[in-house]
């Protein structure tokens, strides 16, 4: 894994989000800075946790103009049912050839259970509008990922 630094450019990418609808980097970008957050599988327990964190975070990210994008190699339809059964506010976008999470660094080798397969890191990046990458977080519990977050944008390094 060559994963992307804080300084680094990320390149524009397009994915369908939870409705089937194509949603670019870039047009996001337009409006706010940008927190992708990669998870491994919509509706496990990590995931859940992570992802109800967030949601109950959006006015407080919104405070500092972050907009929260979760990216998984789940289908647009699996990622439905996540955003229905915990009423997640923000953009959930599959992943499912996992060609954006290559790009960020993050899709490579993973240890479960004495099995090794490959699958996505739980690693986030903060996006500024200009597209570049100004923090990484890969450091954290699903448990405390937004309190780090929003921790990091009340004092930035």
């Amino acid at each position: 894994m060559n994963r992307l630094t804080a300084g680094q450019q990320v390149s524009d990418f397009s994915l369908p989000d939870q409705t089937g609808t194509l949603v670019q980097l870039s047009d996001l970008l337009k409006k706010s800075r940008v927190l992708v957050y990669f998870y491994p599988k919509a509706m496990t327990p990590g995931c859940t946790v992570q992802a109800c964190g967030l949601r109950d975070s959006k006015t407080q990210l919104a405070d500092f103009n972050v907009r929260v994008v979760g990216i998984s190699t789940d289908a647009p339809a699996r990622l439905a049912k996540f955003e229905q059964k915990e009423q997640l506010n923000f953009t959930l976008l599959g992943d499912e050839n996992h060609q954006v999470a290559e790009a960020f660094g993050v899709w490579g080798e993973k240890k479960f259970m004495g099995k090794i397969y490959d699958g996505i890191h739980r690693i986030s990046f903060l996006i500024e509008q200009d597209g570049t990458v100004s923090k990484v977080f890969d450091d954290f519990k699903t448990s405390n990922h937004h309190e780090l977050v929003l921790a990091y944008l009340k004092n930035p390094d």
